[in-house]
């Protein structure tokens, strides 16, 4: 006698002489399947950039921020001029350096968002449907930073832009030659692309929105601020390159102006932010491949 659980397993059926065993049919899809590649990884992390709210808000941030800044500082020099001060009038460099301050403000968005990008789906654990879609962990990270890149690179462009034309016509100044306008527009907006990048690249190592944003926060503002209280003969030298090599130091050169003579000038600030994020981001590409979500 058996129980249900105790049943004598069934003979396997004996084929007939000359009979074929029975072979399995492998699955044939009625959809249509093609190989994933960096086309799909993008609009994935296209769909996932624009449908969440951090990016709304931190962008929308980011342009209040400049273009609020920026004016404001334009009317306080209006206000100044008109209230008696007889200091010459602006030029095209000096009017698109009043822009720097909404920028800088900005750059913390941007920061933010960049950060956000890669950590928010380690919070979640959305990270492990995305690398299950798309196993190549070197094709994420690089969509990721096209994608983020490029929106970025837009709205700041578009932004400055707008920034730059209603100063010159609040100031009623001189109006930048070309080259200055272009540094100030472009030039900047590609800092901030390659600067959120660099914050993406940290998020990815550091895997935790918080610490990231930290340690973003003082590698923007912490060597300004140290150099402003190195006061000691000694330290001079120290000083002198942590003002000229800071970022904010770098963001003023793109409008023309400095702290001081050393460091980068020009366009030179866009291959010095560039050369950290291409090492962040070979550390990120890394890390990713070698440790588990």
């Amino acid at each position: 006698m058996t129980t249900p659980f105790q049943q004598p397993p069934h003979p396997s059926p004996v084929p007939h002489q000359g009979q074929a065993p029975h072979q399995p049919v492998p699955y044939a899809s009625p959809i249509p399947t093609r190989r994933a590649h960096l086309a799909d990884a993008l609009a994935s992390e296209w769909t996932k950039l624009r449908s969440v709210r951090s990016t709304m808000w931190s962008l929308g941030v980011m342009v209040l921020l400049i273009v609020g800044v920026g004016l404001l500082v334009a009317l306080l020099v209006v206000g100044t001029r008109d209230g008696g001060d007889l200091s010459p009038e602006p030029s095209g460099t000096t009017l698109l350096a009043l822009g720097f301050f909404g920028v800088l403000l900005g750059s913390l968005c941007v920061i933010t968002l960049g950060v956000l990008t890669v950590t928010s789906e380690y919070g979640t654990g959305m990270v492990r449907t995305t690398l299950t879609a798309c196993p190549s962990r070197g094709r994420v990270l690089a969509a990721k930073s096209i994608v983020f890149s490029a929106v970025v690179f837009t709205v700041s462009t578009v932004t400055t832009m707008i920034v730059a034309a209603l100063q010159t016509a609040i100031l009623d100044a001189a109006a930048p030659t070309a080259s200055d306008w272009i540094r100030a527009t472009v030039g900047v907006s590609l800092y901030l692309a390659m600067l959120g990048l660099l914050a993406m690249a940290i998020g990815a190592l550091v895997r935790h929105s918080a610490g990231a944003i930290t340690v973003m926060i003082g590698l923007v503002l912490l060597p300004l601020v140290l150099a402003m209280f190195m006061f000691a003969k000694p330290l001079r030298g120290v000083q002198e390159f942590l003002l000229a090599y800071s970022i904010p130091s770098q963001l003023v050169q793109l409008y023309g102006d400095a702290f001081n003579d050393a460091g980068p000038h020009g366009w030179s600030v866009l291959w010095l932010i560039a050369g950290m994020t291409a090492i962040a981001m070979a550390a990120a590409y890394f890390s990713l491949e070698r440790r588990d979500v």
